[in-house]
């Protein structure tokens, strides 16, 4: 063969060669439609451009532990269990910390908007250890891969990837590298990006809502979240009780926003064990000790935590901790 047949051939070659992979690369890169409906969607309600998010979901892949976290979340763990894990030394010790390193926003906090110090401390020491554990899924990803590829939440998800999407846009983040939880939840104090855009301030000042760096900007977020679902500063949170001969079942099915008095429920069968009012609304729940069941009030303030994650465990531990915390704190004070 002349050497200008074998170069036209090698030649045909490499470019068949090329359009494959070309072929392949596009094809790897081609959306599921339920992307290019959210895509079209995000560029008809918020102007954005349809190349640039199809780009971007190209480097977008579903990830299978996302998935296994959220269908076994720890919240859902016997109280004994998560009491254990979140109400300890480490979060007492650090919380203490937290609060010396911060007690003028915290005090500033507690002025503006009612919410103890305490229960700003705990929540954040809940939820990521005081900053120290604040994610490490793309945040993206999480909220893609939930969106699109888990059915019993997806349309919360797909919500959540919008507001995510448009909290990008105006507070300049990179989108694609952002880290949170597997939940999409960012930041010090674990803000949904829906949260994040409502209720995240700039509490010192700078000019920005960075509640990845800003421990004063998480707290603040914080109180003004609490504040804004109906915290009533000076009211108790819970009350320990005794269930007795009461049907149980039906009032704890009842759910936890608080709907009868006291007295109704006394009425009922239910006791408390600390001095709460005859009028104040409540709610039964029950918790799992190492004993057995074990049975509290919550009133509004106990209801308002559950706004911010709707566990009982998750708000009952947040109300030990902070009774730890404050436990702590009073003889400095």
């Amino acid at each position: 063969m002349k050497k200008s047949s074998l170069s036209r051939s090698l030649s045909v070659v490499l470019v068949a060669a090329f359009l494959a992979i070309a072929a392949n690369a596009l094809a790897q890169r081609a959306l599921a439609p339920e992307i290019e409906a959210f895509i079209g969607e995000m560029a008809e309600k918020h102007g954005f451009e349809r190349e640039r998010l199809r780009r971007l979901f190209s480097q977008v892949r579903a990830r299978p532990a996302i998935i296994r976290a959220i269908s076994a979340p720890v919240t859902a763990r016997p109280w004994y269990e998560f009491r254990d894990r979140y109400v300890d030394d480490a979060r007492i010790e650090g919380g203490v910390r937290f609060w010396q390193e911060n007690a003028q926003a915290l005090g500033r906090a507690r002025e503006e908007f009612g919410i103890p110090e305490e229960i700003i401390v705990a929540t954040i020491g809940i939820e990521t250890l005081y900053g120290r554990n604040i994610g490490s899924f793309r945040v993206l990803e999480a909220l893609a891969t939930l969106a699109f590829h888990y059915p019993p939440r997806a349309e919360l998800f797909r919500s959540e990837l919008e507001e995510y999407l448009l909290l990008a846009r105006e507070a300049r983040l990179d989108v694609l590298g952002a880290r949170g939880s597997y939940a999409g939840a960012m930041g010090i104090p674990q803000f949904l990006p829906s949260s994040y855009r409502r209720f995240a301030l700039d509490f010192n000042g700078d000019g920005k809502r960075d509640l990845w760096a800003s421990a004063a900007d998480a707290i603040g977020s914080v109180a003004n979240y609490y504040k804004s679902f109906g915290w009533r500063p000076g009211e108790p949170i819970v009350v320990p009780a005794e269930a007795g001969e009461s049907d149980v079942e039906a009032l704890v099915a009842a759910g936890i926003q608080p709907q009868l008095k006291v007295t109704e429920l006394r009425e009922r069968g239910i006791t408390p064990l600390a001095l709460v009012a005859e009028e104040a609304q409540a709610a039964l729940f029950a918790v799992e000790s190492g004993q057995g069941p074990q049975y509290w009030l919550g009133l509004n303030n106990f209801y308002v935590i559950t706004r911010y994650n709707r566990s009982v465990n998750y708000a009952l531990a947040v109300y030990e901790l902070a009774q730890e915390l404050r436990a702590q704190m009073k003889p400095g004070r």
